[in-house]
């Protein structure tokens, strides 16, 4: 009887998902569970199928408890996540497509056969089996000769090849010019010195064969490019060029300029570099073969993953050896149970000081490299040897080599993205597990608020935003709702509205609040070690690909001058929002390593090209899984550098960007006493943290004596740039720290703006963090003083979005009138200038505090808004929709970003 120690856990890399089950179905059988004990069923498969696929599940099944989902909805959340069924038009396709791998056998090649036909609805299978099997042979003459036959079936077919198959092996066997194994290409690896550069595994032939003077020897029919028993018009090697001539048209092995045995030896023997004999391609006996392993520290190799008989294996790619080679310990832990039959090895292995390496013999293996399952002989090897992948296996597995002597440090990001069309389709994404249900504290009262009056001349803009909408399938039309919260309709720079929901005053004030918490940034940056290549996900209107339960759409209820509508997708700002979705991020991307989410982006990094690509399709499978779509233009991938979270991260590790000084340092000297005052003003804020800024200071403090009069000279310059110094200083700017207070500090001047990120100390000090400052356009310039503290505001947030995103944090201003449009606790007043609605929306997204602080103690932002740096980034106020990247948790926000 089965064990639950006997059964081994899912691997959702490389795993058939539907074998795996069906293999569970047997384990509960011989277990006698039956179909009404439920919860045993599910207690088994959780205790079996390993600590990845049940963080899966949990992912799939979320928010739902797993212990309390039925056990038939697990395996079909599952079946759906690890085996999405295409169409019958693809699987047919897929079908049609097959043809006989290099080194694949007949049986292996029906194998495959079968496996593709199982889901095709095939009415006449063996027929299509029939065709399949003699349009797919790689065996041309044997091809011509099935199509010749009068009233062919299926098993006629598969006899006559499997029959042609044995005879062409029986006959390669017994020709002692044309060997049964394959040949292997041995190269010198050794330095301008003579030494040993490096030896990685290879195995050569050598032979015994008569030191007489011979040339290449082609049987009939045989291809006079390489040797082999195919047509040359075929061969891969018809226009390649020759290492031993240098003309095309042939390799080595057949070259007919090609040194006999015997000046071969000679010349190694000549050679101060040569190590051994060189690789036959045309030996005549086959009875030696040799294995070389002497590993180069400086030596990067590169691993792959396959299934061997249902067991995972991680082998080394060798293109020097044809041969794939295990050793006797491996294969115990791979077939604890025995695992096929091994046949005697037809040659002997030596090692590089010539000696005898023990095999146990080859073996023929089932197989499995990315869906693809093959029966393929492995040589098993007494001793500590690694796992070997060679080339007799590259043709079955789809495994390629691009080049010679080159390593491609390049990700083909386009086909990658072509694999996976429905995640970069430009549509709204629709998540496919439990829909997001919001918890409202039933001790408050709904709140159904009238709707706002629309001017005439948006009522046909704002018809057709909502029928777009409903016809999206994210708004619905209701008669009423408990909850009813009105909108607010800001005009596009194209001329198009955006509808929003003031949420602030509706169902926030309800909404019991989510614990999960926000990523801490330095945890995020530490996974990256190692890495080189980098890549950045950008999910289209994130939270709206999140359908949500009935009871929540009913509670995001808008009410328009056309009634009331339900909201069925996860709004911004629905003040928990930013802690669900990040919690559905990092259980859905559980488990690959070097991707860590951070809302709607999702970073990737790889130590190689090929790693990276296999986390990136890691990644997409699992979106186009749970129907989440991507938003082609904004992603990065395959770059050596990426700025994520402030930071720039690349192989040599993570940088600070510069940005949080730069407001500082680059600073112009001031050009008379009340610029000289603002920037002093800025050094007495922080004057605990500078114990000598008093001396360092003094010429400029000077300037600023009742009579003295406006002279800037070079004691001066090098007072203010020693000034700026102490400013940026490790005793004044601090490192960002999430367990602190985050204080946000903005001012404006009449031709400037600046901000200060900081920190609240426990003893009520605040210390800096980072800079900003921008210089206003003529534009700007004519702005009302409210509006220039707004948009101080506005570009400040938005600046540090990174530090302060999903976090609490506290705005100070100067200018009181501020809170009563921004502050959050207020309803967004009916009538605002379209500019300061848009910020409005913007800042919506934050959880933030808003209060006041007198200008006298302001010194720090004032002097920023003084001494501000050329204009860098884009204007966020007219004609810009501005919206920061990730979505966000306050009250008016737009339902589609286009």
């Amino acid at each position: 009887m089965a064990t639950d120690n006997s059964f081994s856990p899912f691997n959702p890399a490389s795993g058939d998902w539907e074998a795996y089950a069906s293999r569970f179905t047997f384990l509960l059988e011989a277990k006698g569970v039956t179909d009404e004990e439920d919860a045993k069923k599910r207690a088994i498969f959780f205790s079996v199928c390993g600590e990845e696929t049940f963080e899966i599940a949990r992912a799939l099944l979320a928010p739902e408890d797993v212990a309390t989902v039925p056990y038939k909805t697990i395996m079909e959340q599952l079946k759906g996540h690890f085996s999405p069924q295409p169409s019958v038009v693809a699987r047919r396709n897929a079908f049609y497509a097959k043809r006989q791998a290099p080194g694949e056998t007949i049986t292996g090649f029906v194998t495959s056969l079968r496996q593709a036909a199982r889901f095709c609805n095939f009415s006449e299978l063996e027929n299509m089996l029939r065709d399949r099997l003699v349009g797919g042979l790689k065996d041309e003459r044997l091809q011509r000769r099935l199509c010749a036959k009068k009233d062919l079936t299926f098993q006629v077919a598969l006899e006559e090849a499997l029959a042609t198959e044995a005879a062409e092996r029986l006959t390669q066997e017994a020709r002692p010019s044309q060997p049964s194994q394959p040949r292997v290409h041995h190269e010198d690896l050794t330095d301008d010195s003579g030494s040993n550069r490096e030896e990685v595994h290879r195995v050569q032939q050598r032979t015994q064969a008569a030191h007489t003077p011979q040339l290449p020897r082609r049987e009939g029919g045989n291809c006079a490019s390489c040797g082999e028993s195919h047509e040359r018009r075929t061969c891969r090697f018809r226009n390649a060029e020759c290492r031993q001539c240098r003309k095309l048209g042939h390799i080595a092995r057949v070259c007919r300029a090609r040194p006999t045995r015997r000046q071969a030896s000679d010349d190694q023997s000549k050679s101060p570099r040569s190590r051994g004999p060189t690789h036959q391609g045309n030996s005549t006996e086959l009875t030696d073969f040799q294995v070389y392993q002497l590993p180069h520290p400086n030596v990067e190799k590169i691993y792959v993953e396959v299934q061997i008989e249902g067991t995972p294996c991680r082998m080394e790619l060798d293109t020097g050896s044809t041969l794939s080679i295990i050793s006797a310990r491996t294969l115990r832990k791979l077939c604890p149970t025995g695992g096929p039959k091994l046949r005697p090895a037809p040659f002997t292995l030596r090692d590089f000081q010539k000696r005898k390496v023990p095999t146990m013999g080859v073996g023929t293996f089932r197989v499995q490299y990315r869906g693809r399952m093959r029966q393929l002989d492995l040589l098993v090897v007494k001793g500590p040897y690694i796992s070997l992948l060679g080339l007799s296996w590259f043709g079955p597995l789809g495994l390629a080599v691009t080049g010679v002597n080159h390593t491609s440090l390049q990700v083909d990001v386009d086909a990658i993205c072509k694999e996976f069309p429905g995640v970069f389709d430009g549509k709204l994404g629709q998540y496919t597990g439990p829909p997001i249900a919001l918890q409202l504290d039933p001790a408050v009262r709904p709140v159904r608020l009238k709707a706002r009056r629309v001017p005439f001349a948006l009522k046909p803009r704002i018809d057709e935003e909502l029928d777009r909408l409903v016809e999206q399938g994210v708004l619905e039309p209701v008669p009423n709702a408990p909850w009813e919260t009105p909108i607010v309709t800001p005009v596009k720079p194209n001329g198009s509205v955006r509808i929003c929901a003031d949420y602030k005053c509706t169902i926030n004030k309800a909404l019991t609040a989510h614990a999960y918490p926000v990523p801490v940034v330095s945890h995020v940056l530490a996974t990256l070690a190692g890495t080189k290549i980098f890549g950045k996900l950008d999910l289209a209107q994130a939270y709206q690909q999140l359908p949500v339960d009935e009871a929540t759409a009913e509670a995001q209820t808008i009410v328009t001058h056309r009634g009331a509508f339900r909201v069925k997708r996860l709004q911004f700002g629905v003040s928990v929002a930013p802690g669900i979705f990040q919690n559905l991020m990092d259980s859905l991307l559980k488990g690959i390593p070097g991707v860590t989410p951070f809302f709607d982006d999702v970073l990737i990094a790889g130590p190689t090209p090929e790693e990276f690509e296999d986390r990136l399709r890691t990644v997409l499978h699992r979106f186009q899984t749970a129907g989440l779509k991507v938003k082609r233009e904004k992603c990065l991938l395959g770059v050596p550098q990426v700025d994520f979270l402030g930071f720039m991260v690349d192989a040599e590790g993570v940088h600070p960007t510069g940005d949080k000084v730069r407001a500082i340092c680059d600073a112009p000297a001031p050009k008379n006493k009340t610029e000289l005052q603002a920037f002093l003003g800025l050094l007495n804020f922080y004057h605990s943290f500078l114990p000598h800024k008093a001396a360092v200071a003094e010429p400029l403090h000077r300037l600023l004596d009742k009579r003295a009069p406006w002279v800037w000279g070079q004691r001066q310059e090098a007072a203010f740039q020693a000034v700026k110094d102490l400013l940026v200083s490790n005793s004044v700017l601090a490192h960002f720290d999430e367990r602190l207070p985050v204080v946000l500090a903005c001012d404006a001047s009449p031709y400037g703006i600046g901000a200060v990120l900081g920190h609240q100390l426990p003893d009520g000090r605040e210390v800096p963090v980072a800079y900003f400052s921008q210089t206003l356009n003529a534009t700007e310039r004519n702005y009302s003083q409210i509006d220039k503290e707004g948009l101080a505001i506005v570009k400040g947030v938005k600046k540090f979005h990174d530090f302060l995103y999903g976090r609490p944090f506290t705005v100070v201003t100067d200018h009181k009138p501020l809170l009563g449009l921004f502050a959050p606790e207020k309803q967004t007043p009916k009538v605002l200038s379209p500019r300061v609605l848009r910020w409005s929306i913007f800042l919506a997204s934050y959880q933030y505090a808003l209060i006041h602080r007198p200008g006298k103690a302001m010194g720090h932002a004032d002097a920023l808004s003084r001494l501000p740096l050329p204009e860098t980034g884009p204007d966020p106020a007219p004609g810009a929709a501005s919206r920061p990247p990730h979505s966000g948790t306050r009250s008016c926000t737009p339902f589609q970003e286009r």
